[in-house]
């Protein structure tokens, strides 16, 4: 059966960004209160007061303060490694085929002996994407061009983060870094990862505010 407190609790959770508002005490309940008030009557199928609205943002709250919503990410935050900036690459997606393993194969031989350059491969269901110094667009072009490209864009940056070993045991760090640089307005073009790496790739408009934010994580 819905209630009020059901209600409220279920937008609030579908949007992190009011959550994060509510934890923090940020945010002035009568005014939230208020514009919530016709989203909970609609979904409850009769009119709901404010001030009972209130009331159950203010306990949702409550129970933000007692629980701990991300184990051990302070200290997670504390421990992140070096940060690594890569500029000047571009991004290359190719529909999937029988033959782009060839290729690939084909540009790994090409570049095995330049340990300079930046370069990631991802295969998705339906498309693979390449991420390489731009100096080496016409190797791309030359190893795949019997493939279909979906997509190119050039004037990217990867800023590179070393996590510690156990943040795969720690719940909400990918959250922690992306809430800061979506909260700054910065539009991430890829995100990549591996165990212990986290990399983002943005346009270069964006590259001095992605660093600073991921540079001062382990200060907020």
């Amino acid at each position: 059966m819905k209630t009020i407190a059901s209600c409220v609790e279920a937008i609030v959770l579908e949007q992190p960004f009011l959550e994060e508002a509510l934890s923090k005490e940020i945010i002035n309940y009568s005014a939230l209160a208020d514009v919530l008030r016709d989203e909970v009557s609609l979904a409850l199928g009769k009119p709901v007061k404010s001030g009972a609205i209130m009331m159950a943002l203010r306990r949702y709250k409550d129970r933000l303060s007692i629980s701990k919503p991300y184990y051990g990410i302070s200290t997670l935050l504390e421990q992140l490694g070096d940060i690594t900036l890569r500029s000047n690459l571009s991004d290359f997606t190719f529909r999937n085929s029988n033959t782009l393993i060839n290729s690939q194969a084909d540009i790994l031989n090409k570049i095995k002996d330049k340990s300079h350059i930046f370069y990631t491969f991802t295969r998705g269901i339906l498309e693979s994407n390449i991420i390489i110094s731009s100096s080496e667009n016409a190797a791309i072009n030359e190893s795949f061009k019997n493939e279909e490209r979906i997509a190119l864009k050039e004037n990217l940056s990867a800023i590179s983060l070393i996590l510690p070993k156990n943040n795969t045991k720690v719940a909400g760090l990918y959250y922690q870094i992306l809430k800061r640089l979506a909260w700054q307005n910065v539009s991430l073009y890829e995100v990549i990862s591996t165990t212990n790496e986290f990399t983002i790739v943005v346009e270069d408009e964006f590259v001095d505010s992605a660093f600073s934010i991921i540079k001062n994580l382990n200060k907020n």
